[in-house]
């Protein structure tokens, strides 16, 4: 197991793999906790396959024994001022908007637990899957401390009631648990844990491209919209998307029922 930025090394790691980048956290002895240089590692890489055409889906996992445990507290407090955890938690928001912003499906891959901004992280991703043993909070209650940003994203993927539970009683949940509740897609065995993410990206990369770029971009709109805008903008988008070369051969095919 590498020893992360112990030993020297990035605190991010990047694997290319055709039109999947996996980005991997890789602080394990601190548990992957969101330093500055990580977080500002994660808006680099994010903010490059935002920009690069060739991408077409993103896998964020880590290294160690957990998916992430939120943001560095020694870091935090050897700067106990006010402004600096005003950038501090204004960067880590830039890099929960950049996934946001990322034209593909951006996947977390979980294992080990997910606390606090690391459960944000979880939650910002447009798909998750995680390990059956893995365990979800928003801790930060436990020390004085109110998950105020995680839990914009938290709300955002399970109930009210529930995103609040969390929130004020700082409870772990089980993955069987954050699947029902929707904050993950589905479990599987950590020996399996990798196959099961693979294949849900193969899935991703055997469609069109275009057609996948234009669905995120719409979905996350269209959210935040009254019904009757939704429907003018999805409109417009299948219009667009039907002048694609790509979905105009797809469709010739199914017609023809040819591959």
């Amino acid at each position: 197991m590498t020893e992360g930025e112990d030993a020297g090394e990035p605190a991010l790691l990047r694997i290319n793999d055709g039109g999947l980048v996996t980005l991997q956290l890789n602080r394990p002895r601190q548990f992957n906790a969101l330093s500055e240089g990580l977080l500002a590692a994660l808006k680099s890489e994010l903010d490059d396959i935002a920009a690069d055409d060739g991408v077409r889906c993103v896998v964020i996992a880590a290294a160690g024994k957990a998916f992430c445990a939120g943001h560095d507290l020694k870091e935090m407090r050897a700067d106990p001022s006010h402004a600096y955890y005003q950038n501090l938690f204004a960067q880590c928001s830039d890099v929960m908007m950049a996934i946001a912003k990322t034209p593909v499906p951006v996947i977390a891959r979980v294992h080990g637990v997910a606390t606090a901004a690391g459960c944000q992280l979880v939650a910002a991703c447009d798909l998750a899957i995680a390990a059956e043993t893995a365990r979800f909070a928003v801790s930060g209650v436990n020390l004085g401390l109110f998950c105020s940003t995680p839990a914009v994203a938290l709300s955002r993927n399970i109930s009210a009631k529930r995103a609040f539970d969390m929130l004020v009683t700082g409870r772990f949940i089980n993955a069987a648990t954050a699947k029902d509740w929707g904050l993950i897609n589905d479990t599987a065995p950590e020996a399996e844990l990798d196959a099961a993410v693979g294949a849900l990206a193969a899935q991703i990369l055997s469609k069109s491209p275009a057609a996948i770029r234009y669905g995120k971009a719409m979905f996350a709109r269209q959210r935040q919209m009254p019904l009757d805008e939704a429907y003018a903008l999805a409109s417009g988008v299948m219009a667009r998307n039907m002048m694609e070369e790509e979905t105009c051969a797809g469709i010739d095919a199914f017609i023809n029922k040819r591959p």
